[in-house]
This record gives C-alpha cells, sequence and structure tokens, in this order.
C-alpha cells in the first residue's frame, strides 16, 4: 500500500463491458489511498478492449506508473492485448489464489478482470491480494525475465 510521503499511481481502464467494475474499483483504489491514473472508458457507450489495452501498456512504458488494473467483458481480451507489450506481465484472476500466485511466481504488474465474470467483492478481494503481495523472486525471477527476452528461435 502506499505510504503517506509518496503516493503511488496505479493505472486503470477498461471497455465499455468493464465500465461498472473499473468505476468501483477505481474508487477502492483512490479510498486505499492510491493517485489513479484512470485511462478510460468513460461510459457505456461500446468501444474497443485493446484501444484501453495499448493504452495501459504505453502509461507503464512512458513511466507514468508501475501496476495497473485492466477490466473488459471476459478479461480475455484486454489481457491479451496488453500482453502484447514486452513491458507488461498481465494476470487474468478470478480468485484470491489467482491473485496471490501472480504476484508471487509471475510478478504481475497487471490485473485483469472480467466485468461480467467476477462481481465487485471478489474483484475487490483480488485487487487488495493482488497490491498487498510481494513478488516470490528465486527460482522464479529466472523464469519471468524469460517473458520479456525469450530464447530466439523458439
Amino acid at each position: 500500500m502506499p505510504s503517506e510521503e509518496s503516493t503511488e499511481t496505479i493505472a486503470i481502464a477498461s471497455d465499455h463491458a468493464g465500465f461498472e467494475l473499473k468505476s468501483e474499483l477505481k474508487n477502492d483504489l483512490m479510498d486505499l489511498g492510491f493517485t489513479v491514473l484512470d485511462l478510460g472508458a468513460d461510459t457505456l457507450e461500446s468501444v474497443d478492449y485493446p484501444d484501453f489495452g495499448y493504452a495501459l501498456a504505453g502509461a507503464m512504458k512512458e513511466g507514468k506508473t508501475k501496476r495497473g488494473v485492466l477490466v473488459c467483458g471476459s478479461g480475455i481480451g484486454i489481457s491479451i492485448a496488453a500482453n502484447r507489450h514486452s513491458e507488461i506481465r498481465a494476470a487474468l484472476v478470478h480468485d484470491a489464489l489467482g491473485a496471490r500466485m501472480s504476484r508471487l511466481h509471475n510478478d504481475a504488474n497487471v490485473i485483469c478482470f472480467g466485468g461480467r465474470m467476477v462481481g465487485a467483492d471478489v474483484a475487490r478481494d483480488c485487487l487488495k491480494i493482488f497490491l498487498e503481495t510481494e513478488f516470490e523472486g528465486g527460482r522464479h525471477a529466472r523464469r519471468v525475465d524469460k517473458l520479456s527476452d525469450p530464447p530466439k528461435g523458439k
């Protein structure tokens, strides 16, 4: 959680199908003391999820944030879009164990939810666990390094 001296910025984005859950999680993040960089969508009007996954990846690449939250209808499309960028390790999460393991073993820096798949209470619990769990490192660090720099020819 952020310290009183410096407030961490968390980026958040969604398409129209994730808008309602994104809005709830945004409020939760602010209540926890985070600064929230909301990259849209701003309404329930139909939009394309890749645009918002790419916007979050861009914010991370530019150094505006180190962690993020993405939401679309299923969570699948927006996580695929985000994971096309080497600086992103986006994890689609449906429960507390998935949230914990995404940080412990995969050093995920973006958590993804399906707005039509998980309820707000489950998403809140998962987000809190995601934010509080540190990367375990050790043998997992070698594996995580390979996600950003895959071996050539494989």
